[in-house]
């Protein structure tokens, strides 16, 4: 019980550090200002339910998907920084909030923002599924491995509802405020995708250099 409840604590603590809600908050706010608190809610929602998929599928399954595929976490970094940057420089030009939305377009606009960079790479990011399979394979009973499926869930759980909070925000920030909250957003944002960039890139370079 005791080795449960500590494993539970230390996956609960990682995962929540390493999803940071609070740090994905403001870049939700910005990409849905144009949506309805209905549509904001169902992107919210849409994302949670990738992200959890996704942390759960990779958790059990991706080293071995990652060896079958040849594919290395560090490459993982070096893409979800990519993303990231050009996400980051939208949103230092403000592109993301002059955008108008067409209501036939809405649709098409929450899947694509819910999935992609929302669910993957914002929330179920490099750190987070590394995370997911380093514990899985630390969890060496069938006890541990429900423990952190649960603990998943929890974390994300949690995050919809700071996400769906949130909204909240949006009225009270207005046009301008949420403009502003943007552009430095946007800043941020690209400064992470560098950090990504360099921590995905500075390990390959070593290997091909061989210095270790």
């Amino acid at each position: 019980m005791n080795e449960t409840l500590s494993f539970g604590l230390m996956a609960f603590t990682s995962f929540f550090t390493l999803l940071n809600p609070l740090g994905t908050m403001p870049v939700f706010l910005t990409m849905t200002a144009n949506l309805s608190p209905e549509e904001r809610t169902k992107t919210a929602r849409k994302a949670i339910i990738t992200a959890i998929i996704t942390l759960i599928a990779f958790s059990f399954s991706g080293k071995v998907l990652f060896e079958f595929f040849g594919i290395s976490i560090h490459a993982f970094r070096v893409v979800g920084g990519i993303i990231f940057f050009l996400m980051g420089q939208d949103m230092l030009q403000a592109r993301l909030a002059s955008t108008k939305i067409n209501e036939e377009d809405i649709k098409s606009y929450v899947n694509d923002i819910s999935i992609t960079p929302l669910a993957i790479p914002m929330i179920a990011g490099p750190g987070s599924i590394t995370n997911g399979i380093i514990l899985m394979q630390d969890a060496h009973s069938v006890t541990l491995k429900v423990t952190l499926v649960i603990v998943i869930i929890v974390v994300l759980l949690l995050t919809f509802v700071i996400l769906w909070s949130s909204t909240k925000l949006v009225k009270f920030l207005g046009e301008t405020g949420n403009l502003v909250l943007m552009r430095l957003m946007g800043l941020i944002v690209m400064v992470i995708a560098v950090e990504f960039l360099f921590s995905g890139l500075s390990p390959m370079i070593r290997e091909m250099l061989d210095l270790q």
